[in-house]
């Protein structure tokens, strides 16, 4: 609004969010156009905390986040809406679910893993404190059967066909089953997931709307144990879509499982079902739409068999249930005669479908055409027309296939649960239709509307019961809010003489019709008892209209006694029963009790059909809100943007109508008749700090909002304080960053002048200066100029007295070198006579001394020849006399069992003592303070000496225990730093000890080799010893690491003062209707990871292990950090602003300063944290002009063109002095990333479960003697020193 409004203006002067200003007809006060919400709230993600709200905003606020954010997930309240992208997005990876788990929904972008962690986050919460009291309870009562309430939890998936439900629960369930994990090793969860494909193939079908629309609605209950892990899970159906399996409409098709049989029909085991293609089967063909692009039916059915596999269900029973379903297709082609007197009994689609399912061909054709009647206490068979030999013909297919739906189901559930266990509570996820309203609506409209009336009241009351918990908490004087309650309309439908009972009173009857049903309706509901939500149409007698809460709906009558009897005789189920194949589908029917409601018909009837679907479906809704409500409901509402199936394509009027449908509107409604924006106080105080009066201090800043508020809203019922929040009414927030911003405009003009005038008196200062410094120069050059005259004349007089000077002394130099050259030619002509006469005496001397040397050295040599012979005589002599003494010893018995005596027995308490240190370890500090290898060194020791021996069997009993050991050893300190080092450096140690004494090794060296004959097996085995350490080693650490590098490196507050100057903006705000949680204990810092990193180079460090293994740990861990870190940031919108930006990348240079101080950045363990500096980086940069999207470009070169987006698109401005990022210049930045060639890959998020590869390198160690082991004597083992 560029001109304040008055009353009685035509016009409105307007500035559009592109810029550009026009002027808006006002004819009234009542056309005033809504107001829109401020720039903080700009792409909320939590449509109840906008200061207005209103149908506009709520579509704008979608169209944003959609359309320029691309994210599809946005909060209403309790409500997640999830609107369809028609697109594959990176946003469901294990990496994504790594980076949800465990994090406080709040503090994350909407998403449907949110909501699922929350569900099973609070879930885990409120099950370990309950077992924690019932186990007190049975403490200290000692009480069997004392019971305490198990919450259970639901998450409530409803939408449109094709807006995405299927999709969403699926992923939900994926959650659980990732998150939750399993307590047996045959894998709940993975039956869980199973389960999908099977109700995709036997339940989906494509429809106009939805390639894949699920045509039944389900609630999956997926049961905890105490520990948190998936034990079992249990299914529900409601109101499967029968008739779909004999009459499609046109461009859709059957259930796919239909087509998925034709496709596999040249498989070997499939022959025998006798089908074709799907074009030439009736019950496939109708809609003609066989193929749906970019699916793979036999690939599909391939997919489906091995669901079957993993739910225990064998291969001859899958062959069962296609034969089943072949028998079906088979059925739709059995040609009826007009007459209807007699099918053709000769037909080859009759015989197949009776020798598929093993049936009397003969009498399925007879009752296929007549109908049995009791009359007169008389049984009289009577033909049926060829129409009712149709219908008849469909309605057994019809029966066959909801058996087969529901005993599929029922087997399901049987492989879902587990022996032995059962689960007190569970979380349920409710996959159903959503409200619809065709050209034509019918009995499938009526039913799935209803559900979504009784659904939609659950829904109001609980909305109300939260808002109302949230005033009653925060201990707020309020108000009964008033809101919508549907209990007429439900009432219309479900109450004394309502639809369902008028309809099933009409379908007892013998000669009852649709016609006469709506008449009735007519005189009940219009004529006697006027009804508000029942009306009728002015063009038709035939149908009627109920206003429901989202629409007004008008039915056609035709049909609905048919689909609500859904009639199949007697006979034809007989005959069904006493086949083997199918008799266990019909075993059910036995079971039902016949007396319920009146449904049941009686006298002739009463074998034609029991229950009524309308009463089935009644009973199983009921069931299924009485589930509802004893839960804690979560609520998820797909939308979809478009009919088109476009990707990104946004439809206002679309949207609106399905938010209306799905109760999101109402969500608003009520949120907006209390007070929908609450601000903690220190938020509020952050925020609007410079309205307040009073105290600047955080400390103080419940006490500044309660002095100063009264004085910026005059009105009190526009605002209220809590205990811990200040609470709105709509507009008020949208008021105050009015005065906010007046506030500043006053500022900054005062600011404006103040810097005007400074800089006024420096130009006027600059003046000053420039005239002296003018003066100041001319008179220098005046003073140089005199200067330079005299300097001058001073010149002249000095060149004349040099130029003298210099003719006098070249005279007299050339005098001075003559008489020099003369006299060195006659003094070295002297001196080189005399040199002559020197060298002459100094030869005669050498040569006398060399000689007489000579001779000196011809009579030593002479001399030590002589006594060198004598000495190898007698030496030779000795030997000889040494070799024949040992040779008469070898010769010995007796000798040699002297030498041997007692090694067997020392052998034997070796192995004994070996045994023994498997079951007694010792001491961690006396095991931590032995020198690093000495365990291994003392074993090898071992080893080398029992094979000396010759027994290889007591060598390798001796190697194995050593195995053995060690891994007990890892097994008992699993969670040991230290002690995991100290077995790492031995098993390491070991290995290098025996593979440098292998035969292979060895070689041509002096080192003795080992005759172990299976050697190299225990070297292997080492080796895996020592991955195994390894990766237990960095197992320990990253559990430890887990839980605070993400509070650590994005949270905590190492700089001090940086967040103070920062403005907390109302993104960060807690999401409406979560529940309050409470932090303990100090927020893990910087410190703490840099500690818990520390203590594992510590215990690296005393090992003496390889610098390359450490590197290669470091890295692990690093990356570890670094995508933790990262993964958060991308899901983090409070995250993404300029001041946390600095905090982060001071914290991550305190993480490279240490790995540097200790040498490890050379195996790659900084070049790992790069993804999260750059990423830090794109934050600080500047994001204005195009320069800065190409040198955000260059330099953002380790993240993907997906991420780069992504932190453009969540980057939040942290205070008045920043900008958001506009649209423009992130589509320029997309057109660059586009002509760079992008070597990351595609995924949004990094994997944070990614290993790298570890290599052991071979260091043969020094020769090992036992005299250099400090050896304790508590060991022994001295006998090692003699040997």
């Amino acid at each position: 609004l560029l001109q304040d409004y008055s009353p009685g203006e035509k016009h409105l002067l307007l500035q559009l969010s592109n810029g550009k200003e026009v002027n808006y007809p006002v004819a009234s006060p009542s056309d005033l156009p809504p107001l829109g919400n401020p720039d903080i709230l700009e792409g909320e993600n939590d449509l109840t905390a906008l200061s207005f709200l209103h149908e506009p905003a709520v579509l704008h606020n979608l169209r944003v986040r959609f359309l320029d954010y691309s994210s599809i997930y946005t909060y209403c309240g309790i409500v997640l809406v999830a609107i369809n992208p028609y697109d594959q997005l990176p946003i469901y990876g294990e990496e994504v679910i790594d980076a949800y788990s465990g994090q406080d929904m709040a503090d994350m972008e909407p998403h449907i893993f949110s909501v699922a962690e929350e569900c099973l986050l609070t879930f885990q919460t409120v099950h370990h404190l309950k077992y924690f009291l019932y186990s007190l309870l049975l403490i200290l009562w000692t009480c069997n059967n004392t019971d305490i309430g198990f919450d259970s939890y639901s998450i409530i998936i409803s939408g449109e066909s094709g807006s995405g439900k299927t999709v969403s629960a699926k992923f939900t369930m994926r959650y659980f089953a990732v998150v939750g994990g399993a307590a047996q090793q045959t894998s709940v969860e993975e039956r869980v997931l199973a389960s999908n494909p099977i109700m995709e193939s036997i339940g989906n079908a494509k429809t106009t709307r939805n390639d894949n629309s699920s045509r039944f609605g389900k609630y999956i209950e997926i049961g905890f144990g105490r520990k948190g892990d998936i034990i079992a899970a249990n299914m529900r159906t409601y109101l499967l879509e029968k008739s779909r399996v004999v009459f499609q409409a046109s461009a859709e098709r059957n259930y796919h499982i239909f087509y998925q049989l034709c496709a596999s029909r040249e498989l070997p085991e499939m022959r025998a079902l006798k089908l074709d293609g799907p074009e030439r089967f009736r019950y496939t063909s109708q809609g003609g739409e066989i193929h749906i692009p970019g699916t793979d039916d036999l690939s599909d059915l391939e997919r489906t068999r091995n669901a079957f596999t993993i739910l225990g269900v064998q291969p001859d029973q899958q062959m069962e249930l296609f034969r089943i379903l072949a028998a079906v297709l088979h059925l739709g082609n059995v040609n009826i005669q007009a007459s209807g007197r007699s099918s053709d009994r000769n037909d080859r689609s009759l015989a197949v479908f009776s020798k598929l399912l093993g049936v009397e061909g003969p009498q399925m054709a007879h009752w296929l055409c007549q109908r049995r009647l009791a009359v007169g206490g008389e049984m009289l068979v009577k033909p049926m027309s060829g129409q009712q030999a149709v219908e008849a013909r469909d309605a057994l297919a019809k029966h066959i296939y909801g058996q087969l739906f529901t005993w599929t189901v029922q087997r399901l559930n049987s492989a879902l649960r587990t022996q032995g266990r059962q689960s007190k509570s569970f979380i349920g996820v409710l996959d159903i239709y959503g409200f619809e309203t065709f050209d034509r609506n019918s009995f499938e409209q009526f039913c799935i509307n209803y559900a979504n009336e009784k659904l939609q009241q659950q829904f109001n009351r609980h909305v109300f019961h939260l808002e109302q918990e949230e005033y009653v908490r925060e201990e707020l004087a309020w108000s009964r809010i008033e809101f919508s309650d549907n209990q007429q309309c439900i009432n219309l439908i479900e109450g004394q003489l309502g639809l369902f009972d008028l309809l099933d009173e009409e379908c007892r009857m013998p000669k009852g019709s649709d016609e006469s049903w709506v008449r009735k309706l007519y005189d009940q509901h219009l004529t006697s008892k006027p009804h508000p939500h029942f009306r009728k149409p002015r063009m038709s007698n035939s149908a009627f209209i109920i206003l429901h809460f989202a629409d007004m709906v008008q039915y056609e009558c035709d049909g609905f006694l048919d689909k609500n009897r859904d009639t199949v005789f007697e006979e034809l189920i007989n005959i069904l029963k006493a086949s083997q194949l199918v008799a266990e589908l019909f075993q059910q029917q036995g079971n039902v009790s016949s007396v319920a409601n009146g449904s049941v018909r009686s006298g002739k009837r009463a074998r034609e059909h029991k229950l009524t679907v309308g009463f089935q479906f009644r009973q199983s809704l009921q069931m299924l809100m009485d589930t509802l409500n004893s839960t804690t409901p979560h609520y998820v509402r797909c939308i979809k943007p478009n009919d088109l199936k476009e990707p990104f394509l946004f439809d206002p009027r679309r949207t609106v109508q399905q938010l209306r449908a799905c109760g999101v509107l109402e969500t608003i409604r009520i949120s907006a008749a209390g007070y929908p924006s609450r601000w903690t106080y220190e938020e509020f105080f952050s925020r609007y700090r410079l309205l307040l009066r009073g105290s600047q201090s955080q400390e103080q800043a419940q006490a500044s909002c309660r002095q100063t508020l009264p004085e910026l809203i005059p009105d009190p019922d526009q605002y209220c304080f809590g205990k811990t929040k200040v609470f709105f009414r709509a507009g008020q927030v949208a008021l105050l960053e009015r005065l906010r911003a007046e506030r500043l405009r006053v500022a900054a003009v005062i600011i404006q002048g103040r810097v005007r005038g400074w800089l006024a008196r420096i130009r006027y200062t600059r003046i000053c200066w420039a005239t002296v410094t003018i003066q100041r120069y001319c008179r220098g050059a005046l003073a140089r100029r005199l200067a330079l005259t005299l300097r001058y004349t001073k010149a002249a007089l000095v060149i004349q007295k040099t130029y003298r000077m210099v003719v006098v002394r070249q005279l007299f130099l050339m005098i001075r070198q003559a008489t020099i050259i003369i006299q060195a030619f006659t003094r070295g002509t002297l001196e080189r006579r005399r040199y002559r006469l020197l060298v002459a005496e100094q030869a005669a001397v050498l040569l006398q001394a060399r000689v007489r040397g000579w001779l000196a050295r011809q009579a030593y040599r002479r001399v030590r020849a002589a006594v060198v012979y004598m000495q190898c005589c007698v030496r030779r002599r000795a030997a000889r006399r040494a070799l024949l003494k040992l040779k008469t010893e070898a010769r010995s018995v007796e000798r040699y069992r002297e030498l041997n005596k007692g090694m067997e027995v020392k052998l034997m308490q070796l192995q004994l003592r070996a045994d023994q240190e498997v079951g007694e370890d010792i001491r961690v500090d006396s095991a931590l303070s032995l020198p690093p290898g000495l365990p291994a060194s003392v074993l090898f020791l071992c080893v080398r000496h029992a094979d000396c021996s010759g027994d290889q069997t007591h060598t390798r009993s001796l190697c194995s225990a050593a195995v053995t050991a060690m891994k007990a050893a890892l097994k008992k300190h699993s969670n040991d730093v230290d002690m995991t080092a100290l077995w790492l450096k031995n098993g390491c140690l070991l290995h290098d000890l025996l593979t440098q004494h292998s035969p292979k090794q060895v070689g041509g060296t002096c080192i003795c080799y080992l005759h172990l004959t299976d050697l190299h097996v225990l070297i292997r085995a080492l080796s895996n010893l020592c991955i195994q350490a390894y990766q237990q080693l960095l197992s320990i650490t990253e559990k430890r690491l887990q839980n605070i590098i993400v509070p650590a490196l994005l949270e905590s507050e190492t700089i001090p003062g940086l967040s103070g100057s920062a403005v907390k903006l109302g993104t960060s705000r807690k999401r409406a209707g979560s529940d309050p949680r409470t932090v303990g204990g100090d927020a893990p810092t910087m410190g703490l990871v840099l500690r818990e990193l520390g203590a594992l180079h510590t215990a690296l460090s005393h090992q003496a292990l390889p610098p390359t293994q450490m590197e290669q740990a470091f890295h692990q861990l690093t990356y570890l950090i670094s995508a933790s870190a990262f993964n958060s940031l991308l899901l983090r919108k409070d995250m993404c602003c300029w001041s946390r930006g600095m905090q982060i990348r001071y914290n991550v240079s305190l993480l490279e300063e240490w790995l540097r101080s200790r040498g490890l950045q050379a195996g790659g363990a900084v070049a790992t944290l790069e993804p999260l500096i750059q990423a830090v980086q794109l934050l600080q940069a500047g994001k204005k002009s195009e320069a800065d999207a190409q040198a955000l470009v260059q330099t953002c070169t380790a993240l993907s063109s997906q991420q780069i987006v992504k932190i453009l698109t969540l980057y939040t401005p942290s205070s008045d002095l920043d900008e958001r990022v506009t649209l423009n210049f992130i589509r320029t930045v997309q057109g660059l990333l586009k002509g760079r060639s992008d070597g990351q890959p595609p995924q949004l998020l990094m994997d944070v479960r990614r290993v790298f590869p570890v290599t052991f390198p071979y260091l043969p160690p020094p020769v090992l003697h036992a005299e250099q082991l400090v050896i304790p004597d508590s060991l022994k083992i001295s006998f090692l020193r003699r040997a």
